[in-house]
């Protein structure tokens, strides 16, 4: 008995009859660049290989998390590899997963709480709609000042920017942890573009020293560094300890080097 082959590839009315789009949206997504078909057949006909359907699985995540198309573009523009692509995906969904989980949870007490004609925290009631959480422990390390810069600049986004800045720094957290998982060492020309990257993004948020003028850079990614080890929340982000180790040694020789 045989056993089935998979497809080498699908026509574009396969493609969008299993991802629910239209043919039409696909040949707009080709137009720009997005999505390119792997060939063309002789009907005039798109195909899709496995490679340019993963492509669209990104596209169509992005696309549920609120971006729009050419936020789309550049994400996936800096993306490392599919694999990696795919980790930030996962990051971003699990994100998304706890967020709605605190909020179901929020909703669930006042259910509760309104059923036994009880009274309920405000902070426990909207619970998940805020993103302020820190803000205490922000003024603690950096001032009001740092807080109410950074804060004012995330609120000055929409939708779209918020997603797009979040997709963005899952890229980054996850090109670390393919990199911390690889076998290279902090000192790597690889990993030192890494930790360039990371204090580019560091320096693109207002009201940190990174981005102040004259503000004490190095300090600040060295700080940085040492919490990402000393605090699980942050060495999360990274694997782990091992992982957030092997990204505060490698900022360590960067600020070194560079700073």
């Amino acid at each position: 008995m045989s056993i089935e082959e998979a497809p080498s590839d699908w026509s574009i009315q396969e493609i969008a009859a299993l991802a629910g789009t239209t043919s039409r949206t696909l040949r707009h997504y080709d137009s720009i660049g997005l999505l390119v078909p792997s060939r063309i057949a002789g009907n005039g006909y798109r195909h899709y290989n496995q490679t340019a359907l993963a492509r669209l699985q990104r596209i169509l995540l992005l696309r549920e998390l609120g971006l729009g198309l050419p936020a789309i573009s550049t994400v996936l523009a800096q993306e490392s590899s599919a694999t990696s692509a795919l980790r930030t995906h996962v990051a971003l969904l699990r994100g998304e997963q706890e967020r709605l989980s605190r909020l179901i949870a929020s909703v669930e007490r006042t259910i509760a709480a309104e059923a036994a004609g009880e009274g309920i925290m405000a902070k426990d009631m909207l619970d998940g709609f805020d993103h302020t959480h820190h803000k205490e422990e922000v003024e603690q390390r950096w001032g009001t000042e740092a807080y109410a810069q950074s804060d004012a600049w995330w609120r000055g986004k929409d939708s779209s920017g918020q997603s797009t800045w979040k997709a963005q720094v899952a890229a980054l957290n996850n090109d670390w942890l393919a990199l911390s998982s690889g076998g290279t060492v902090p000192s790597s020309p690889e990993a030192q573009e890494l930790a360039r990257r990371h204090v580019d993004w560091l320096s693109s948020i207002p009201g940190t020293p990174a981005a102040a003028p004259g503000g004490d850079v190095r300090g600040y990614v060295l700080g940085l560094a040492e919490m990402y080890v000393a605090d699980e929340r942050f060495a999360a982000n990274y694997g782990g300890v091992a992982g957030a180790q092997f990204v505060s040694d490698a900022l360590g020789v960067y600020a070194e080097r560079e700073l």
